[in-house]
């Protein structure tokens, strides 16, 4: 280890506790301000003399709220957990400080580790910062989603509970609120929650309330059945309570779920880690190649080296991102997007901003606008028509200016390498003694004066380049011989020196990757509609499962059905909702355009079920099959969600592993193997001569 490194290491150590003093300072000055003395005033009476985490927590929320760039992942993470904290201010802030934190003791090291290694790299270094930067996010949702799977698996008790609860009270309200009183379960505070609607003077609009913060559709579903059976009554099927028997039904549901994402969790684990690991390896293998292989040298301190780092870098990157969408579960996200001011909209509200957008938005109407909002609907997306247009025309500006700005460093890369190498010839294998490497050294100090000499002179000639050296004092008593053969060696240096320059076809280059920048967001977008396509079978089961809990309680119809089928839809909630618009004009023919619009078989094998309990049969005689295949169902369900972890994990592998394949096949064995041929080839030409 060079002294040098260490020197590194001490600094990094001490710019830490520097930085951990500075915040205790400013922890230990804020508390005696407003908010902190508020919060202990409420804390009064409960809290405890000795050192606390849920008041440290408590500290660090209002500390990141307050401190630029960490306010957007702390709101950010607030907006989350209000979900799964409902009605819960203190939980809520405790939660987002604690992940937040947490994620902070991760990428923090990480980040100093970062800047001592690849110091000498800033290209790589100003890269791996910036996915520190969004391994962040990763971490955040890892750890919500880490949360929400917990209430996930309460819930499964606490229907449980209900069970018992209901055989005791016969009352829906009572058994909730009995088994609501264990404040130690984040499932409780949603038992409560839902007491509350049923109990309060407008329970059916409440209930609507709370559907829009609810943490998952399951407990959407144990409300909605809870409020019908409160409100119709309960009965008797085949023995059996309806109510329970819909509760099992979502229990059931609930653990496939739970099944499902522990698999994919199981698949997934290592990807977004093995995507991102190339990254890391590139300076130790081009080192190891160098020193091991020194005729690689030209190849991995040039422009061509360059070149492959940041395709390497830019495959990275989108493997990471693609990992991301295929996994994302969008479990708690909800719709908390749009209750952010992005800087999309920021944007936007520019009136340069505006202007430069409004050229690209495809106008209201044709049939370019229809094809990208259908694109957006179907996909789920969060953007906006405007946002997504914004992201595409920044987009392209970005990659524009720094695919101008990749040219220039690989220029002036180029133009160091020709300065900064030693001059020598090389070994195939292994690399220059002290000696020899300090007299290459030398060498190149002689040429680089010559260089300087002739530089931006593209006529010049070897015999000019010779006449020069016969006259410096580099090459007092040199023979002609020697002097021709540096001539020659400065001329080979001078015209790769004043041939680095941008050039023409370089802009167009740019000109071609802003295009490629511009379309990036489409094409991510259309990804997530086919790894939503995916999820339809899924949905579909979902449907009849919905579908078998409302059948046979009483006053249920058709329309009611729909409600509860957009409520809780996903892939299919566009045509869904415009059947429910158009319910009243006709229920017939709403369900007809709903089929129309419609290509998955089993979803419109549901809807003509519809039709026909619309004028010909009870809805119970209509979806009779539901209940008598229930087994049939339930084991297609698992087959199907087998189906598509598998389909997911392979598509996952494929996009996982490419980055690492890039860096050994195109960073490692390709660049050696060639360049090895060539100078073999060199050799054997030299040899003959």
């Amino acid at each position: 280890m060079s002294n040098q490194f260490i020197l590194y290491i001490a600094g990094g150590a001490v710019g830490l506790l520097v930085i951990i003093f500075i915040a205790y300072y400013i922890l230990q000055k804020k508390m005696n301000q407003s908010e902190y003395k508020q919060m202990q005033k409420l804390r009064e009476g409960t809290s405890s003399n000795g050192f606390s985490l849920e008041i440290l927590y408590q500290k660090l929320y209002i500390t990141y709220s307050r401190v630029p760039g960490l306010k957007r992942y702390i709101l950010k993470l607030r907006r989350r957990l209000e979900i799964l904290d409902v009605d819960d201010e203190f939980a809520t802030r405790r939660d987002s400080a604690k992940i937040l934190t947490k994620s902070l003791a991760i990428v923090v090291p990480a980040a100093v580790a970062t800047i001592i290694i690849t110091h000498s790299n800033l290209l790589l270094m100003g890269t791996l910062l910036l996915f520190e930067l969004v391994m962040i996010d990763t971490f955040i949702d890892g750890m919500v989603d880490k949360i929400d799977n917990k209430l996930l698996n309460e819930q499964i008790e606490f229907f449980s509970e209900i069970r018992h609860a209901y055989h005791e009270f016969n009352m829906v309200e009572e058994a909730i609120y009995q088994v609501s009183q264990d404040d130690e379960k984040n499932v409780s505070r949603q038992g409560e929650k839902i007491y509350e609607v049923l109990i309060s003077n407008d329970p059916e609009n409440e209930l609507e309330k709370y559907y829009d913060i609810a943490p998952n559709s399951f407990l959407k579903e144990f409300a909605g059945i809870s409020y019908l059976t409160k409100e119709f009554g309960d009965r008797k099927v085949d023995g059996a309570s309806l109510y329970l028997k819909n509760i099992n039904n979502i229990t059931q549901e609930m653990q496939l779920e739970i099944l499902k994402r522990d698999k994919l969790n199981y698949v997934f684990q290592s990807l977004s880690i093995i995507s991102v690991v190339p990254i890391l390896l590139l300076e130790p293998l081009r080192n190891w190649a160098v020193d091991s292989f020194s005729f690689t040298q030209d190849f991995y301190f040039g422009k061509a080296g360059m070149i492959v780092q940041i395709i390497l870098l830019i495959i990275t990157f989108l493997s990471y991102i693609l990992i991301r969408k295929l996994k994302d579960n969008d479990s708690t996200k909800g719709d908390t997007q749009n209750v952010e001011n992005p800087w999309q909209s920021k944007v936007y509200k520019n009136p340069l901003g505006k202007k430069v957008t409004d050229l690209f938005i495809p106008k209201k109407g044709t049939k370019e606008y229809k094809k990208v909002s259908t694109l957006l609907k179907d996909s789920a997306s969060k953007l906006k028509m405007e946002w997504l247009y914004v992201n595409r025309v920044v987009l392209a500006i970005g990659v524009f200016v720094g695919a101008i700005f990749v040219f220039g460093l690989l220029h002036q890369v180029a133009i160091d390498y020709q300065y900064e190498q030693p001059t020598s010839d090389y070994d195939m294998i292994g690399g220059l003694s002290e000696k020899d490497k300090k007299k290459a050294e030398e060498l190149t100090k002689q040429d680089n004066v010559f260089l300087d000499r002739f530089k931006g002179n593209t006529k010049v000639t070897k015999e000019q380049i010779a006449a020069a050296m016969r006259t410096s004092s580099y090459f007092n008593g040199a023979s002609d011989e020697d002097i021709d053969k540096a001539a020659e060696r400065v001329l080979g240096k001078l015209k790769v020196i004043n041939s680095e320059y941008l050039q023409w076809f370089e802009l167009l280059l740019a000109f071609v990757f802003a295009i490629v920048g511009y379309m990036s967001p489409l094409w991510i977008t259309m990804f997530q509609l086919k790894m939503r396509q995916m999820e339809m079978e899924n949905e579909v089961m979902q449907f009849q499962t919905i579908i078998l809990m409302l059948m046979r309680i009483e006053r249920i119809n058709v329309e009611i059905i729909l409600e509860w089928l957009e409520r809780y839809s996903n892939i299919f909630r566009e045509p869904i909702s415009k059947c429910v618009n158009n319910y009243e004009a006709g229920a017939w023919e709403a369900l007809e355009e709903l089929k129309n619009d419609i290509t998955y078989k089993d979803f419109i094998r549901i809807i003509e079920s519809m039709q026909a309990a619309v004028e010909k049969i009870p809805i119970r005689d209509a979806f009779d099959e539901l209940d008598s295949e229930r087994d049939y169902y339930q084991a297609k369900r698992k087959e199907s969600n087998d189906r598509l972890i598998q389909r997911k994990g392979m598509i996952g592998k494929g996009i996982g592993f490419a980055p690492m394949i890039c860096l050994f096949v195109g960073y490692l064995i390709v660049p050696l193997v060639f360049i090895g041929m060539m100078s073999m080839t060199q050799s054997m030409a030299s040899l003959k001569s």
